[in-house]
């Protein structure tokens, strides 16, 4: 992590480092010689973030180039099996022979030629969310809402300017849930449509074949097999009663919408489906699903298209997959997946014969593509300290150091050094964390220490993140702990039985042990400290101050603060309930889990940081712990963004909140004048 001759990096700026173009995904052509990339940039008003696709040279020798520009943006390109590039776009239809649509009101479905103009495939009134293409066939599946009693696309689109010229957008429920993260759900439900392309590969021909409801959440995009005659999709599906809330998976006929399979048990969650090469099979992720007394675990397992069966196929293997690819090779059985593995996140080959092999030894890896011959991988690599970029490495080899190709957004120079923390929990379990450094700590002058929490809970440090980046923290002179305890993920199926149903309870323990670890090396001064976190994190935050004085200043973003409230008002109540329990049967995990109970308890100054769009943590959890410690006269700032969600994505509200909380910190941690940040 070098720095630059003058010491200033992107992270001295916080526009600059927040400035700094943004890779999403990729998307490999099926025959290897064309790597497209999702690239996030700042509008000309610098106020929002627009995607654009640009080229990315396989070989890793040629200068990336962009290929799209829009005030709308595009992203989730994919190819045909032609090679035509296919994306979704917010974009008007300039094309004069086009038919005018009327307030379409969200992504249409595009296709770019490797010379030419881009031209409009689909379009659904209310927009498609998702899309797959078939790898070899001439077929298209699109996810886009249906309202009840519309039999078809055409009669959704009558009543929903119905609806938009009468003004009405109320909703009538008949089963939960009716939110979800920062939107509303309903009246309409996603389904998925199914249609033939023409010869030429583009025109969308023939008959649509409505292939079923997603549920309530249609939150991923269905799955084509390679000739185009099968569908999968994954279904919310509603219980009787709230727990018994679901995600089914259907396979059914793409020509006629025929269920053929419906894998749908209590126990039982699937997503991310995948069809194999011959199409004869499909892999994808199984989760079991957490009870009161156990929490939740996940594999990947195949399911027979034709008889609906599924394989396990890691019962061996103690931690989650995730980012499924399969060989495109027909009668190849093998896998590749993610998963995160102590503070990483590497990829895993899993052979037909079931050895698991992990390929790289350092990085989080994500959007894995496979060439056409199964002998080279490209993936998104990112760690602490590496933004997210595209790579290049060969589909077989243990513990590889992925070759870099050229892309947008490459940031290199830090203002400090990462390395890992190591102690042991209370019950002898290793504990590890990152621990970033500034440049110039030493015994003789030791730098202050914040903690910062991670989401999930189950969740960890291993990856880049825009939100909660710890290097702006670090170029003002901040050493940052970013640990992982009890419930975080990578460290086995233990890690999440240890603190099991007691958020404040052994993760607390841990959090603990690892700031005192830490706060024990010389270039650290244990006397000036802070601890901030995000969602889980921020409850932790709540939960610290609760139970100890020994931070100067704590940041809680999104955190829960009274969990029976909560429990009814958070947008996903059926889990939470799951794993706390009936609160009025069994109100013990509330009430000791609950930091709200023991608000009295609380002397450390806090910052609140809440989205009113947030329907996760509902903003009521900030109102309340905001109103509870200026009743009990506890110094608290709340700063409060009526138009975000769960985070802050809008990048002056991003710029707004890091100069916030770094002048917070300055101001409990190290003990300087107080400056409010202009414009609020």
């Amino acid at each position: 992590m070098p720095t630059t001759p003058s010491g200033r990096t992107a992270f001295h700026d916080l526009s600059t480092f927040l400035a700094t173009p943004r890779v999403n995904s990729l998307a490999l052509s099926p025959d290897g010689s064309r790597l497209v990339a999702t690239v996030q940039s700042l509008d000309g008003e610098g106020t929002a973030y627009v995607s654009g696709l640009w080229e990315i040279d396989p070989a890793g020798k040629r200068e990336p180039h962009r290929l799209t520009r829009s005030v709308k943006g595009e992203s989730a390109p994919a190819f045909a099996a032609d090679g035509t590039l296919f994306f979704l776009s917010g974009r008007e239809n300039t094309d004069p022979a086009a038919a005018r649509a009327e307030n379409e009101d969200g992504a249409t479905l595009w296709a770019l030629p490797e010379r030419g103009e881009a031209v409009q495939v689909a379009r659904h009134h209310g927009g498609i969310s998702g899309y797959a293409l078939a790898a070899r066939g001439a077929a298209l599946a699109c996810a886009a809402p249906l309202l009840p009693g519309a039999a078809d696309a055409e009669a959704h689109a009558e009543r929903s300017k119905e609806r938009e010229e009468a003004k009405v957008t109320a909703v009538l429920y008949e089963a939960g849930p009716t939110r979800f993260w920062d939107h509303d759900l309903g009246p309409a439900e996603p389904h998925v449509f199914v249609r033939r392309l023409a010869d030429d590969g583009v025109t969308a021909e023939g008959a649509t074949v409505d292939a079923g409801s997603m549920g309530a959440i249609g939150d991923t995009a269905p799955a084509l097999s390679p000739d185009g005659s099968r569908v999968a999709l994954v279904r919310f599906v509603p219980g009787k009663v709230p727990d018994g809330n679901r995600m089914a998976l259907v396979v059914a006929d793409a020509a006629t919408g025929e269920e053929l399979h419906v894998l749908d048990h209590l126990g039982h969650d699937y997503h991310q489906a995948v069809f194999s090469a011959d199409g004869r099979s499909l892999v994808c992720a199984r989760q079991l699903k957490e009870t009161y007394e156990t929490p939740y675990d996940m594999t990947l397992v195949r399911v027979d298209v034709t008889s609906g069966e599924a394989t396990d196929l890691l019962p061996d293997f103690d931690n989650w997959p995730s980012s499924i690819a399969v060989s495109p090779v027909e009668g190849d059985a093998t896998v590749w997946f993610t998963a995160d593995e102590l503070g990483r996140a590497p990829i895993f080959r899993r052979d037909p014969d079931g050895t698991v092999t992990r390929l790289t030894a350092h990085g989080a890896y994500a959007s894995v593509q496979v060439a056409p011959d199964a002998s080279t991988l490209y993936a998104l690599r990112t760690d602490i300290d590496a933004a997210p970029a595209p790579v290049r490495l060969a589909a077989a080899g243990a513990d590889q150091s992925p070759e870099a190709l050229r892309a947008p957004g490459t940031i290199d120079a830090f203002p400090g050094t990462l390395t890992e923390v190591h102690t042991a929990g209370d019950d002898g379990f290793p504990l590890r964390g990152w621990l970033a450094v500034p440049e110039g700590a030493s015994p003789d002058a030791p730098a202050p220490l914040l903690v910062f929490v991670h989401g999930g809970p189950q969740g960890t440090w291993n990856a880049w993140t825009w939100r909660w980046n710890p290097w702006p923290f670090v170029a003002r002179g901040y050493a940052v702990l970013m640990p992982d305890p009890a419930l975080s993920t990578g460290y086995g199926q233990q890690m999440h039985e240890r603190g099991w149903g007691q958020w404040g309870g052994q993760p607390y323990e841990d959090l603990m042990r690892l700031t005192d670890t830490t706060t024990e090396r010389p270039d650290i001064d244990g006397t000036r400290t802070g601890l901030a976190g995000g969602s889980y994190g921020g409850y932790m935050a709540n939960r610290v101050a609760t139970r100890t004085d020994r931070f100067k200043g704590i940041v809680s973003h999104a955190g829960l603060w009274d969990l029976r409230s909560f429990q009814g008002d958070t947008d996903a109540s059926w889990f939470f309930r799951r794993i706390f329990g009936d609160p009025l049967a069994r109100p013990q995990r509330y009430e000791e889990n609950s930091p709200a109970l023991a608000v009295e308890q609380v002397r450390t100054p806090m910052l609140v940081v809440h989205g009113a769009k947030d329907y996760r943590v509902p903003v009521g959890q900030a109102m309340a712990l905001f109103q509870d410690l200026q009743r009990c006269e506890v110094p608290v700032r709340f700063l409060y963004f009526p138009d975000e969600n769960h985070w802050v994505l809008k990048p002056r509200h991003a710029q707004l909140w890091y100069e916030t909380v770094l002048n917070f910190f300055d101001e409990r941690v190290l003990g300087k004048e107080w400056v409010r940040p202009g414009l609020v």
